[in-house]
Order: C-alpha cells, then sequence, then structure tokens
C-alpha cells in the first residue's frame, strides 16, 4: 500500500519528524515499511533548466525555419542558441535547457543536451516547448513566460513543481483500519504520543463540515433490501455540476500513489477513499432509472457489464446496487458501464455504504475481480465513516466542480453496529509484557489508537472497540496493540533464561529425517520446497481432494494430495531456464479427503524425489546416458537398504504414474515409484520424461533401524544358474520374483534380471526374460542333483502361474 508523506502531514503535524523518523516508527508498530521512493511530478525535476531572457532574435543563414537568438540566463551568462519555434520572439521570458540537462519528454523520449552546431552555428543549450519538457503535449511552439519570471530561476522553482516522499506499507490482512492515509496517521500519532509521553498529536480528518440546505430540485428514493449484506447506506444527490479536469495538487496526489486522474468527481472519490478509507461511488444520477435506487441480491444468472466493459454472470449472492429497472453496480466491488460519470454528467447520486466483508469477499472471488473498494471493504470498512466520507467528498466537489446539494443526506442505518465489549486487566498486561507498565501510559495508549474507557476498575477495564478494529475483539488482543504502540524494544530482556532439557528422542522420527537428508546429499539430490496450496485444475476428477473454503486466488485453492504437482512445477520452471538435468527431493505432506471413518481427513508425511534430463553432464571422457527407471530404482532400493529395512518389490496402480511399483513388506508400503504420465507432464507443458518417486515416512519411522542380526558366512559356494523365459508381456519381473522364492524356499537366495527382449522371433504379445538364479546351502555344497531339482522346481512354478515356456 502506497503512503504519501505530504498527504500524512495534512492529516498530523510531522514538521518535526524526518520520513526517516516517521519509517522506523510504523514499522515498530507493526505497519512495516517496505521501502521509500522519491515521487516527482516531472522526472528529473527539470534540473539544468532555468528562466531565460530572449535578447535577440534573428534569421539562420543556412536555413530557412531556424532562428539564431541570444538568451540571457542569469549570472552575466549570454547563451548563443539555434531554435526551430516559429513563435520565438525577442524580449521574450523562456525555459531554457543548459548543456549538461537531461529532459523527459511527455513522449518518453529522453534528450540530453549539449554543445552543438546546427548548420553550421553554435547552439548552447535549447529553449524548450512543454512537451519537450514533460510539461504537456503541444509542441506547436515554446513556452513564453510572462514578463515578470525571474530571470536565472530554476524552472522547477518557478513552476513550483510538486515532490513527495512515498512509503510502501505491507499492511498484513488484519490491519483494515490502517488502509487509509488517515488509519496510519491514526497510528503514528499514537506512537509518537507515546513516545514524547504527550497527548497532543492527533490525527484530523479536514473538510467535515455540515452539508448546505437541500435545494430539492433533484431527489433519488432509496431503499435496502438486505441489511445482512448491506447494514449501513448513505448517498446525497448533488446536481449543477460540471465535470472537468482536476486541479494540479489533486492530480499529483492521486498521481504520487500510482492512481491516473481520470476527472474531477472520480479523482475527488478516490481521493476520499485514500484519505478516509471509505469507498464512494457516483451515479450519473440521470441514468438511475425511476429515480430509484435499490439494494438488492442479484438475480440468479443475471448478466451485468462492469467499467471495464466485460459481460459478467452474477449470482444470487452477490449484493447489487440497482435503479427500478437494472442493476448499476456490483456493491463493494466494481462500477457499471452505463451508470458512471461522464463529461456530460450534470448531477450525481454520491453513495458511501458500508458492505458486509464475508459478502463482498464472495462475490470479488467468484467474479475474479480485486479493487482498491474490495479490497478495504473485505477488511473492514468503518461503519462510522460512511456520513463523514460523504461530507468530504460532497465539500469538495461544491469547491472544485461547482453545483449545489439538492436532496437531503440519506442515512440508513437501522441496526447500529455497536463496538466490540472487552473486559481488560491490567495485571494480565503485566504478565503477557513480562513487565509493569505505568497505567497512566496504558490508558493513553488505548485512547489513542480509539478505543473507549467505559469503566475504570481497582485492576481493569471495561473497553468498547470500535467496528473498524475486527482483530481486536479479546484481551489478548489489547494487550497487543498496547505492545505494538508502547514498543517491544521498551521490553528489558529477562537476565535469566529458564529452560528445561528436552528428553532425548527415542523415536526413529529425527534419526531418519537426518538419514535421508544425507543420503540424499551423497547421491547428488537438491532440496527443493514448495507451498502445500495448489491448483485446483491438477486434481480434476480425483477423489479425495480438499479444496480450500476460501482461498487467495485459483493458483492456490486445493491441498495437494501428491508431492509431484509442486515438483512438476520446479521441473517445468528449470527446464524453461535450460536446466534440464534434475535431481530433486522435497519433504512435505500431502491431503486427503477420506470417503469414511472417524476422521474426515488425513495428512501423508511424505518425501519425494524426481529426476530427469541426464545422470550427468557431458563430458569427455563419460558418455552422457539419460535416467531411467532402473536408475531410479537404484537410488530408491539404496534408500531402503541404508535405513535396514527388508523390502520386497510389486507393480501397482497409480494414477499419475506409468508402470508403478510398490516397495513394501506385508500390508506395509514403504515407497512408490515409478514413470510420470504423458498426460500429466502435458499439463505443465514438460516434454521430456520425468520420474519420480514418493517415500511414506510413517512407515520408514516404524521399520527403519531394526536391530541388525548377525549371520556367519556362508562356508560353501553359491550356485548361479539362468532360465530365460517367453512370457506374456503384461507379466511384470515383481510377479516372477515373487513366484520364485515361493517355489524354492530354502536354497534360493537371490534373483536379477539381466535381460529382457522383445523382437525378431518372438511372437506378437509375448516377451523374453532373462533371470539369473542364486542358489545357496548353509549345510554342504550343492550337488548336481540339488541344483537340478531346485531349477525344475522354479521351471514348473513359473509354467503354471505365467504358462511360461524355456527358451532353448
Amino acid at each position: 500500500m502506497k503512503i504519501s508523506y505530504n498527504w500524512l502531514k495534512t492529516l498530523i503535524p510531522l514538521d518535526a519528524y524526518s520520513v526517516t523518523d516517521m519509517a522506523a516508527a510504523l514499522t515498530a508498530c507493526g505497519l512495516e515499511v517496505e521501502s521509500s521512493e522519491a515521487f516527482e511530478q516531472v522526472k528529473g525535476m527539470l534540473k539544468g533548466v532555468v528562466v531565460g531572457h530572449v535578447l535577440e532574435r534573428v534569421k539562420h543563414p543556412n536555413a530557412d525555419k531556424l532562428s539564431l537568438t541570444k538568451v540571457d540566463v542569469g549570472n552575466n551568462t549570454v547563451l548563443s542558441i539555434v531554435c526551430g519555434a516559429p513563435n520565438v520572439e525577442a524580449g521574450q521570458k523562456v525555459l531554457v535547457a543548459t548543456v549538461g540537462s537531461v529532459l523527459h519528454t511527455s513522449s518518453g523520449e529522453t534528450i540530453e543536451i549539449k554543445k552543438s552546431k546546427i548548420r553550421g552555428e553554435a547552439s548552447e543549450g535549447m529553449i524548450c516547448a512543454e512537451d519537450e519538457l514533460g510539461l504537456g503535449e503541444s509542441h506547436a511552439g515554446i513556452m513564453v513566460l510572462p514578463a515578470e519570471a525571474p530571470l536565472g530561476k530554476p524552472a522547477a522553482e518557478y513552476l513550483n513543481l510538486y515532490t513527495d516522499t512515498i512509503l510502501e506499507i505491507g499492511l498484513t490482512p488484519n490491519r483494515g483500519d490502517a488502509a487509509s492515509h488517515y488509519g496510519v496517521a491514526r497510528d503514528l500519532a499514537a506512537v509518537l504520543n507515546c513516545r514524547n509521553n504527550t497527548n497532543d498529536i492527533e490525527a484530523r480528518l479536514k473538510g467535515l463540515n455540515e452539508l448546505p440546505e437541500p435545494s430539492g430540485v433533484l431527489a433519488i428514493d432509496v431503499k435496502v433490501e438486505d441489511h445482512e449484506a448491506c447494514p449501513r447506506y448513505s448517498g446525497v444527490t448533488i446536481s449543477g455540476i460540471k465535470v472537468s479536469e482536476s486541479p494540479e495538487w489533486l492530480k499529483n496526489n492521486l498521481k504520487a500513489i500510482g492512481l491516473r486522474p481520470i476527472n474531477n468527481i472520480v479523482d475527488i472519490t478516490n481521493f476520499v477513499l485514500h484519505e478516509t478509507g471509505q469507498p464512494l461511488h457516483a451515479f450519473d444520477a440521470f441514468a438511475i432509472e425511476g429515480k430509484q435506487i435499490v439494494v438488492r441480491k442479484a438475480k440468479q444468472g443475471e448478466n451485468f457489464v462492469t467499467l471495464d466493459g466485460v459481460e459478467r454472470k452474477l449470482v444470487s449472492s452477490d449484493l447489487v446496487i440497482a435503479n427500478s429497472k437494472d442493476a448499476m453496480c456490483i456493491a463493494g466491488v466494481f462500477g457499471g458501464l452505463h451508470s458512471g460519470v461522464s463529461e456530460k454528467t450534470t448531477a450525481i447520486f454520491l453513495e458511501a455504504a458500508y458492505f458486509n466483508p464475508s459478502s463482498v469477499r464472495k462475490t470479488a472471488k467468484h467474479l475474479g475481480i480485486k479493487t482498491d473498494s474490495s479490497f478495504r471493504f473485505e477488511r473492514g470498512a468503518d461503519p462510522e465513516m460512511t456520513v463523514n466520507a460523504i461530507k468530504r467528498a460532497t465539500a469538495l466537489i461544491l469547491e472544485l466542480a461547482g453545483g449545489q446539494v439538492s436532496s437531503s443526506l440519506i442515512d440508513i442505518y437501522p441496526n447500529k453496529l455497536e463496538p466490540f465489549k472487552v473486559g481488560f486487566s491490567l495485571a494480565n498486561c503485566d504478565k503477557i509484557a513480562g513487565k509493569e507498565i505505568d497505567r497512566t501510559v496504558i490508558k493513553n495508549i488505548i485512547r489513542s489508537v480509539g478505543i473507549e474507557i467505559v469503566t475504570e476498575g481497582a485492576d481493569g477495564l471495561l473497553l468498547h472497540v470500535p467496528r473498524y478494529k475486527y482483530d481486536v475483539t479479546r484481551e489478548i488482543d489489547v494487550i497487543e496493540e498496547i505492545m505494538r504502540v508502547y514498543g517491544l524494544d521498551n521490553i528489558a530482556s529477562s537476565e535469566k533464561i529458564a529452560f528445561s532439557v528436552p528428553q532425548t528422542d527415542k523415536s526413529n522420527v529425527v534419526r531418519v529425517d537426518k538419514e535421508l537428508n544425507q543420503l540424499m546429499a551423497h547421491l547428488g539430490f537438491n532440496e527443493m520446497m514448495a507451498t502445500s496450496l495448489t491448483k485446483g485444475s491438477y486434481m480434476e476428477g480425483q477423489e479425495g481432494a480438499v479444496p480450500m473454503l476460501n482461498p487467495l486466488s485459483q493458483d492456490i485453492a486445493v491441498l495437494r494430495n501428491s508431492m509431484l504437482y509442486g515438483m512438476l512445477e520446479a521441473v517445468n520452471y528449470n527446464v524453461n531456464r535450460k536446466n534440464e538435468d534434475l535431481k530433486l527431493y522435497e519433504f512435505g505432506r500431502s491431503y486427503h479427503k477420506q470417503p469414511s471413518g472417524d476422521f474426515a481427513y488425513t495428512e501423508k508425511k511424505t518425501m519425494a524425489l524426481v529426476m530427469s534430463g541426464n545422470k550427468h553432464a557431458p563430458s569427455h571422457h563419460a558418455k552422457t546416458e539419460g535416467v531411467s527407471i532402473f536408475t531410479l530404482k537404484a537410488y530408491v532400493e539404496s534408500v531402503l537398504s541404508r535405513l535396514g529395512i527388508d523390502f520386497s518389490a510389486q507393480s501397482a496402480e497409480n494414477n499419475l504414474l506409468e508402470g508403478a511399483t510398490q516397495y513394501g513388506s506385508g500390508k506395509k508400503v514403504f515407497a512408490t515409484i515409478g514413470l510420470v504420465k504423458k498426460s500429466a507432464l502435458k499439463t505443465f507443458d514438460i516434454a521430456q520424461p520425468v520420474y519420480y518417486a514418493e517415500f511414506y515416512l510413517e512407515s520408514l519411522y516404524k521399520a527403519a533401524f531394526a536391530p541388525v542380526i548377525y549371520a556367519e558366512p556362508a562356508k560353501f559356494p553359491a550356485v548361479k544358474r539362468d532360465l530365460a523365459l517367453l512370457l506374456d508381456k503384461a507379466i511384470t519381473y515383481s510377479q516372477l520374483e515373487k513366484v520364485a522364492f515361493e517355489a524354492e524356499r530354502k536354497l534360493l537366495k537371490e534373483v536379477s534380471l539381466f535381460d529382457v527382449y522383445e523382437g525378431d522371433k518372438i511372437p506378437a504379445g509375448k516377451k523374453s526374460y532373462a533371470l539369473s538364479f542364486t542358489l545357496l546351502s548353509q549345510e554342504a555344497t550343492l550337488t548336481d542333483k540339488q541344483i537340478e531339482g531346485s531349477m525344475e522346481k522354479l521351471q514348473k512354478a513359473f509354467e503354471k502361474e505365467f504358462n511360461a515356456s524355456v527358451r532353448s
């Protein structure tokens, strides 16, 4: 949020404080000043441009349209300047850009003034037109100043150009009370009073005079149908106005905070909004059908064209400001295309209302609109500010646009919103603060932040907190208000630090997490972090997604049910920047909605990996090779082995992965790996293959680092035998491995796959798997008969379970 230093000075006396002091005070009280920058009405502030006097002007000897001039610029300095303006004459006072000055024109061009020769004649500067100085659009001729313009005076001083310092405040969502210059000034006054031990500094709004007697020439009837969505509605009719350009002071105030001036009426409503925090809307009074305003809910599916020319479809929960026939404005969010102020407008109905924050938030969210008005209504405006805002705006309109108040002030407020009642204990304040703060100081701070002390007791106060302080509803909130104004720096650190020594964590959580982090770094993976919130479109059609009830945007509308989404976003980001060889890992949680059971939602703590691109960077001594599922498989198995976990692998179904494999033991599942499906990669605009694995940490914590059982090395040699099997394509290695160990439980120690072949001489729908089997007996050297018996068992098992045949 941008705050103007000059604007603040109109609300609170700040002459004794520098911008730096003020910024420090605001940051200390919770309104963090993130940056400050100078605002200049004209870029560069016309440095090097001065008032000059044209002493003589003669025709250029070598050019019909150029003139040779002698210009006095003060300090006994006369410059020879070649000028192309048709209106230059001797005796004129003009603005002269001297050598070395840099001009920023209205068209955005930059001109550096140098000593030069033009058609053979020396030129030591430039006599300027208004567009060349960035003061306007005219290039018809040079600017001619009044004769009394002081010679040699800098142009910025002569033109009284506006400068300001703009503070960028990082306004947190709970501080809607500070979403205006007045709100910031109110906080600043409280801090300065506390620091100076005084009550003299007060933030005050100007121009809150009572409205003139209405002429009665034009009145608008107002009807509020939904008092819950619109607890207060105020308005007044002003006729006989002239819509025109705003004066410089008003345009400069708006430009300084980043707003584009439009016309005097619209600019006044924007000015009052940013001064008071109360949004206003001006309707063209003659565009109000039936001379009636109705505050009502929209009809389901009602079409409405907003000020930006976009047709939007409304729902029945949206609040609109309508005339007797059609909607004119989306309440608290955006005005309509056909009811606003134009250059032909001669009468307006000026609206200031208080709309329910929840109602505005829902409408703004589903329409995807964010405006200055919705920003303030969503955070909670001040219901007591509507009439004052109308008084301030009306006074400015009568001053700058003329006209007369033609109706009485309308103020529909049937159910007054009472302040929050809070009981406050001084002893509790001391306890939370860690020191006893002077009671007078506490009371002064409470009053200075706008809270009323209704009753004072021996050790407590009964407080009325104004409605614009939406986050101050409890005693602890009031203590927070006191502490931020008092200053946490004024709370001395304790001389003693009390702490208890925690018991050693006997679980595996810390040990496993540490081991995994070290192992990932050792294997060359880089750790990343992604947000738990992601786009709902990623999980379209999937059951168990956990949507946010009130998302800030559609990009963070759902809690992720897989770590994959954030990792694919990271892959896309890196690949688009030519960083294509990736090994990433992340610790985090995934979130799931359960179809039934005691708990509606569950969280899974997970470590996820992605790999893509090449195994290593190209090198003269190593052939470039892309990562594959076997690369990831090796890493995953090394992780499980490092944790001392016995596991087996089997195929699994997965929405996001092709050829998914699950690692587990019994009913426990430790990890899932696979190739990310092309449909998922397409969503993230990734063309290269991506391999993904996720470890389920809760299972790992329970199974990791089981007591090690040492076995004596085998005394007898192992024997290896191979089988080449012809199988259906659908059969997986994990199925073969499982059947092998079931068929030969005693002697079989290891199974490995060393070749897969599909092609020539292999029937359609078939593939060839070459398996190696390691046989070992702990009791004696295996005989040929035992070996052949074991291999026969395996062969028969494969034939029975998979209809496999042995290739010769």
